[in-house]
């Protein structure tokens, strides 16, 4: 007992002297961690944590719950979700509503810090490959523009935090810079970005010079618009009029004008380096053409990808909501949930082939409002008698060619007339529960392939962040702005030759109608038209408009016998009726409070400095 005494106490004297010899014994990394001084100086490592940035895409907008649903675009079919919060105006700093996270306040500031983090490493990094330095700070750079951008154009002017904050700072609260602050300061990390990218080979789903351009063209297009311009929002407004500190949401100087010609030259810049997909015709191409050409540019694939300057994307092997739009906004009669379902509004938007308006006191329109239809609109909405996917095995009896059924029909078998609700209606006998409340579901970005069983298997479809076809957009608005009606009528002519339709020749007031709803049509689902109907300050007449669908009766021709409904004209006589979506589901209302999103509660709390928005304050 006591040689082993005397044992452990030589032990224990010999590993004191080493620690006494050894100052670095316990000066080591832990194990399941890297230092920070390591990743700066390690080209992976760098290269790792500015990957990390891009994961504030979130889904991008392939969420389940979409932007469109608080649009004229679509309604949300499940109840709750915060979605009526907004839409019937009731969001207070209390309670925002929905608010997807890739646009919510904290979200973006974090993310904001990590492109900090990684600007202000790479500034005095070690690494010796100047070149993958160049591309990590232009890509840091991209998407700390790109995150601020998404807090501009929800709220305004913010605070601009443009290094990572230490411990132990003497305060922590900034205050909102003004709009033109904050406008000026993402234009200015854009054109640092595409200098760094420039001539810089780009891996899909990364920020590139061309990325940096086109997001560039957005901002502008954005700060020029009426709803930025103090002068212009203050007299569509009488609450944008009242409020004391418009300079967070406004220019309150300089020309409208010079800014309009920002946008269109930044737009232009776009133009001049890609081609997209499908641009330099000089004629219409088919129906059927521009109806594939349009899937094509949606699904990214077959030449669509063209379009496609940043995307989000997304792969089976790894399963993320992003991948379900299928499941997230199929019909219920596939055993989808229906989730973002087109309204009658954006239906009705769609022109007919000729391109002339649809219009419902038209009795050809009336009586078979789904022929001869533009071809964006058989690309993007499943209608009554829409061809689609083959229904599962358990329900193909029921269906066997695989039709979309939203209405309620007379089938008489046995010689009996029975009533048969449609498959894909809130009366369903596959589902009842997921069924459209509008009449409609969405195709755009669903993948038509028959072996994507959508509520079991994930799609590869990827969201667009970034189009060439909205840079297009975007330099078509600012040339009619300006005045240059003909060279806006050449590029928004690119976009209709391909997809089928004629030319526009409108001028003045018509033309400005023509490109407002070519945009809304074009970019259907994208994100796109909540901002547009804002900034053109029309979201009262447009956003704040009463949701509605459709309601279809097949009654069967006399002497005609069916036994398993299927859409067939030649044995039914059908009743097209617009319906209003019951108030008690949704009663959407327009308040102009409602053009900016409210700072949270909390972060007021947090930050003594911040201004609230107008109308919550």
């Amino acid at each position: 007992m006591k040689n082993n005494l005397k044992n452990i106490l030589a032990t224990l004297t010999m590993i004191l002297m080493l620690v006494g010899c050894n100052n670095d014994f316990l000066n080591v990394d832990p194990l399941g961690e890297i230092s920070e001084s390591a990743v700066w100086t390690d080209p992976a490592l760098a290269e790792a944590f500015v990957t990390g940035i891009y994961q504030g895409f979130g889904n991008g907008g392939f969420d389940e719950q979409m932007l469109a649903s608080l649009t004229d675009e679509a309604i949300f079919t499940h109840p709750g979700r915060g979605i009526t919060t907004v839409t019937e105006a009731r969001t207070n700093p209390a309670d925002v509503g929905w608010v997807n996270g890739t646009i919510w306040w904290g979200t973006m500031y974090s993310y904001i810090r990590r492109a900090n983090i990684a600007i202000s490493n790479l500034s005095e990094t070690e690494i010796a490959d100047q070149a993958l330095v160049d591309r990590l700070m232009g890509e840091a750079k991209f998407m700390r523009a790109y995150y601020y951008q998404q807090l501009a154009r929800y709220y305004g002017g913010v605070p601009l935090i443009d290094r990572p904050y230490e411990l132990n700072e003497e305060t922590y609260e900034a205050p909102r810079s003004t709009w033109k602050e904050t406008i000026d300061f993402i234009v200015a990390d854009l054109d640092d970005a595409a200098s760094l990218l420039a001539g810089k080979s780009m891996a899909a789903g990364r920020a590139s010079e061309l990325s940096a351009l086109a997001l560039k063209s957005r901002v502008l297009t954005y700060a020029a618009s009426d709803l930025h311009d103090a002068g212009m929002a203050k007299a569509n407004s009488t609450l944008l009029a009242g409020y004391a500190n418009i300079e967070l949401i406004a220019y309150t100087d300089g020309s409208q004008t010079e800014r309009w010609q920002r946008a269109q030259a930044a737009s232009k810049a776009v133009l001049d380096k890609s081609t997209g997909s499908m641009y330099g015709l000089s004629e219409p191409v088919s129906h059927e053409e521009g109806i594939q050409n349009y899937i094509n540019t949606s699904l990214s694939r077959n030449g669509g990808e063209a379009d496609l300057i940043l995307g989000r994307y997304f792969i089976n092997l790894k399963q993320e909501n992003g991948g379900r739009q299928g499941l997230f906004n199929g019909p219920n009669g596939y055993n989808n949930w229906a989730g973002n379902t087109p309204v009658q509004l954006l239906v009705d938007d769609y022109q007919m082939m000729d391109g002339s308006d649809f219009d419902w006191s038209n009795p050809e329109h009336a009586a078979a409002p789904y022929e001869n239809r533009e071809a964006r609109f058989y690309a993007s909405v499943l209608y009554e008698g829409a061809p689609w996917k083959p229904r599962s095995t358990a329900n193909q009896a029921k269906d066997p060619l695989g039709q979309i059924q939203t209405g309620t029909y007379e089938i008489n078998p046995g010689g009996t007339v029975e009533t048969h609700f449609g498959l894909d209606t809130r009366n369903s006998s596959i589902e009842d529960w997921n069924g459209s409340y509008t009449g409609y579901y969405m195709r755009k970005f669903i993948d038509p392939d028959p072996a994507i069983v959508d509520q079991n298997t994930w799609q590869e479809v990827p969201w667009p962040i970034l189009r060439y076809t909205e840079a297009v957009l975007n330099y078509v608005e600012a040339s009619i702005e300006l005045g240059q009606e003909e060279e806006a009528r050449a590029w928004m002519n690119q976009i209709r030759y391909r997809v089928g339709l004629p030319a526009v020749t409108a001028t003045g007031e018509e033309l400005v109608e023509a490109y407002r709803n070519e945009r809304r049509i074009e970019m259907a689902y994208e994100e796109q038209r909540y901002h547009d109907a804002r900034r053109w300050m029309i979201a009262e007449e447009t956003l704040g408009r009463k949701a509605n669908g459709i309601s279809i009766t097949g009654t069967l021709k006399p002497g005609a016998s069916v036994s398993i409904y299927r859409y067939d004209p030649e044995l039914y006589d059908y009743d097209y009726s617009v319906i209003n979506i019951d108030p008690g589901k949704e009663n959407r209302t327009w308040l102009d409070k409602m053009y900016f999103i409210p700072i949270h509660r909390d972060e007021m709390n947090r930050n003594s400095n911040l201004i609230q928005n107008p109308g919550f304050e």
